[in-house]
């Protein structure tokens, strides 16, 4: 697979889960894919497996009642990873969440085996999403 190929699986990722696509996201991951959140809060830390990965994004949807919006800005390939570049948007309990996140994905064989999800302030993350 080459780069065209992984941008291409990161923007149908993207795609998926702004229409709430699971099936197509359960497509997209290996079934021992890892998905690494940085920060200290509830939601951080490692999910082990596709089902703990879209359980994870069950919760940011339930934990924002709908209100997580993902935009994103940039994806950019190279020999090893495929990094996207997101901007999100998301209400919780009176606060707000706006900032950007960086995810860089390890691809192979046309799906994710993993993710790494640094938020622009771990801090304000973790402390949101609570």
């Amino acid at each position: 697979m080459g780069a065209q190929e992984d941008t291409a699986l990161v923007r149908r990722g993207y795609e998926a889960f702004s229409a709430g696509d699971m099936d197509t996201l359960r497509e997209l991951f290996t079934e021992d894919a890892v998905w690494h959140t940085g920060g200290t809060g509830a939601l951080s830390g490692d999910k082990k497996g596709r089902d703990a990965i879209l359980a994870y994004f069950g919760e940011l949807y339930s934990r924002s009642n709908g209100s997580l919006k993902l935009t994103l800005e940039d994806v950019a390939t190279g020999g090893r990873y495929t990094i996207g570049v997101q901007s999100g948007r998301a209400d919780r309990d009176g606060k707000t969440l706006d900032q950007r996140t960086v995810i860089v994905f390890t691809i192979s064989d046309d799906k994710v085996i993993e993710a790494l999800e640094m938020a622009e302030d771990t801090a304000v993350a973790s402390e949101f999403w609570s």
